[in-house]
């Protein structure tokens, strides 16, 4: 009796705490969401340009130096560690973890389902380790820019398989068509 006594105290005690976390959680997703969108244009226009100016197997480099220090000089500005991840990566620091392959597996299950793959998110406030941590993703679906570097063998250049093969010998990141799930961006914030 007494154990369910000091139970029911401890839950009223943290009722009042409910709507402040839902707060918290609410406007952490809204940062989140900022910060991870706003990479990726930028990304975009980088490749773009590269493209114009080299071909495809020229911009390899942007996806393999720029992005990496465009996601670093983005979390320093925002205080949230971001990176991309795939289940069929190219890059091997682009393996996801637990949590990251488990959301890319729920995304993949979502658009085979009909949800369109650039709504697809997740946000979730974790303890890790004894320390509170807000982890965000969102789905990055191929575009057909994307697709001369991770579509089918017919739509990527020889010499962009060639390079791919030369820099990246465990390349797992082709076979793609427009609009399919990529890879995602993924942050996280120690609270």
């Amino acid at each position: 009796m007494l154990r369910k006594t000091l139970l029911a105290l401890a839950l009223t005690a943290a009722l009042p705490a409910l709507p402040a976390l839902a707060a918290d959680e609410a406007q952490l997703l809204d940062e989140a969401r900022k910060v991870a969108t706003s990479i990726p244009p930028k990304l975009l226009e980088v490749l773009d340009d590269e493209i114009r100016k080299g071909g495809p197997e020229n911009a390899i480099g942007v996806c393999r130096e720029k992005a990496p220090q465009m996601a670093k000089a983005a979390s320093e500005k925002t205080g949230w560690a971001i990176r991309r991840v795939s289940l069929k990566n190219r890059n091997p620091k682009a393996i996801p973890d637990a949590w990251e392959k488990a959301a890319l597996e729920e995304f993949d299950r979502r658009a085979a389902a009909g949800e369109k793959p650039t709504g697809l998110e997740k946000g979730e406030l974790l303890t890790v380790g004894g320390q509170q941590v807000y982890r965000y993703m969102k789905a990055l679906p191929t575009q057909d820019l994307c697709l001369q570097c991770h579509g089918t063998p017919e739509r990527v250049s020889p010499a962009v398989q060639a390079r791919l093969h030369e820099l990246y010998p465990d390349d797992k990141a082709v076979g793609y068509s427009a609009a399919e799930i990529r890879g995602a961006i993924t942050i996280r914030k120690p609270l």
